[in-house]
């Protein structure tokens, strides 16, 4: 019988669209607001890198919260503090309030986001985390798609409106997921499961974990930084076009993220995650250097879809091969929030380094090496083994684990993982 995506997949799913129309709300004004208080690229920069700064120093945790209250609960709190840290920006009378604000709503975001990616590795059998994943991203995609269109249209009504409206959107987000699972077995925290939870240290040990760090870390870069606080400024003064049509083109990137996730998710759970995230990281890492040389809004719109479809291709693949990663073990709260760490550490170097290179420079020179970053974290992932488990076959901590040595021989699998004296996938 062909395997299906449990509902609770469903839920998050919905949540991530609607969280993702609000932030689309928000994305293309930040900039545009922190402008107003007289603050240069740098210091706009600044403020996309903060959110991402708080975000790194709570991972940790929010990966023991999820450990210790269970994900749903970690994500609807996580959430609500977003909305209120939102909501409060929008009335900011100086970048320095902005800036705190934008601090608090760092907090709860890696909240939610750690809290959200272990459910989600949790509920999915192990052969559909790629479509899990993909379908989960996409639903923040598609979102990210009508987001800035509405954004644009509401800065009309004040600056102040799309910050109001982010909250709004993000307390839905936390109702539908509070009102969908609070009777659900599946999410519910398991308190009988004792295991000890999987160490960062542990995981690091991994190549494949390594590869997912080193593309985490530069998509967090191209994605998560530079996208926000760099190609809104890029459209508006090199290509001379309006704050609406810098909203279209963070659209565009995002539509093409979006028409490869279904695609990527389904080759990575029947290929190999492996072969997708190079072609993602080679397809967005060249799209991304080429944008900067763009002349025209086209041919910048060109770049852009395709640098979106490079960065549909990989997170699919990269998110499932943390799963595959953790495993068994299910307890994955640290090991998710290192990932999530590095991402945002990327999401904190990206943007601070593109706006010096283009006050100095230029902004061909801050997409170039953004860009740069995408093609050398390639490297990682040429070395690192294949993850994608199969119920014929081990799963990858017992494939992996000789080249660290962190497991022995006889600790391959799970205890009662052993069907005849042979490893049985766990999931099987």
């Amino acid at each position: 019988m062909r395997e299906r995506l449990p509902v609770e997949v469903w839920v998050l799913v919905a949540a991530s669209f609607i969280i993702a129309v609000g932030f689309g709300i928000v994305a293309p004004v930040l900039p545009v607001y922190a402008a107003t208080f007289g603050v240069g690229h740098t210091a706009i920069a600044a403020l996309i890198s903060s959110f991402a700064f708080v975000r790194l120093a709570f991972a940790p945790m929010s990966g023991k919260l999820v450990n210790r209250f269970g994900e749903p609960n970690v994500y609807i709190v996580g959430i609500l503090i977003v909305a209120v840290g939102t909501a409060l920006s929008g009335f900011s009378g100086s970048y320095a309030e902005m800036l705190t604000w934008r601090a608090l709503a760092g907090v709860g975001s890696t909240m939610f986001t750690v809290a959200a990616l272990g459910l989600l590795i949790r509920i999915t059998p192990a052969p559909l985390r790629g479509r899990a994943s993909g379908m989960w991203a996409a639903g923040f995609l598609i979102g990210n798609v009508a987001g800035p269109i509405v954004g644009a249209g509401l800065v009309p009504f004040g600056l102040w409106v799309p910050f109001v409206s982010y909250g709004v959107m993000l307390c839905l987000a936390a109702f539908v997921v509070w009102f969908f699972l609070r009777r659900s077995t599946l999410a519910a925290l398991d308190k009988s499961n004792s295991d000890t939870p999987m160490s960062v240290r542990e995981a690091v040990k991994h190549r494949a974990y390594r590869a997912t760090l080193a593309s985490g870390f530069a998509n967090g870069w191209a994605v998560f930084g530079v996208r926000i606080s760099l190609v809104p400024v890029f459209v508006i003064e090199a290509l001379k076009h309006s704050p609406a049509v810098a909203g279209i083109s963070m659209s565009v990137f995002a539509g093409g993220n979006a028409a490869m996730l279904f695609l990527s998710g389904k080759i990575a759970d029947t290929r190999g995650r492996k072969p997708v995230a190079i072609a993602g990281l080679v397809v967005s890492g060249l799209a991304t250097i080429w944008m900067g040389f763009t002349g025209d809004v086209w041919t910048f719109m060109a770049a852009s879809l395709i640098a979106g479809m490079g960065a549909g291709l990989l997170n699919p693949p990269q998110n499932a091969v943390v799963a595959d990663v953790i495993g068994a073990r299910g307890k994955g709260g640290p090991v998710l929030a290192g990932f999530q760490m590095v991402t945002d550490l990327g999401a904190i170097i990206g943007p601070m380094c593109a706006g010096l290179l283009a006050d100095s420079f230029g902004f061909e020179a801050s997409f170039a090496i953004t860009g740069a970053a995408l093609l050398l974290s390639v490297a990682f992932w040429f070395v690192a083994p294949e993850t994608l488990p199969t119920h014929e076959e081990e799963h990858t901590a017992a494939a992996v684990a000789p080249e660290c040595g962190c497991l022995d021989e006889s600790a391959e699998v799970p205890t009662g993982e052993r069907v005849g004296g042979k490893p049985r996938h766990p999931e099987a």
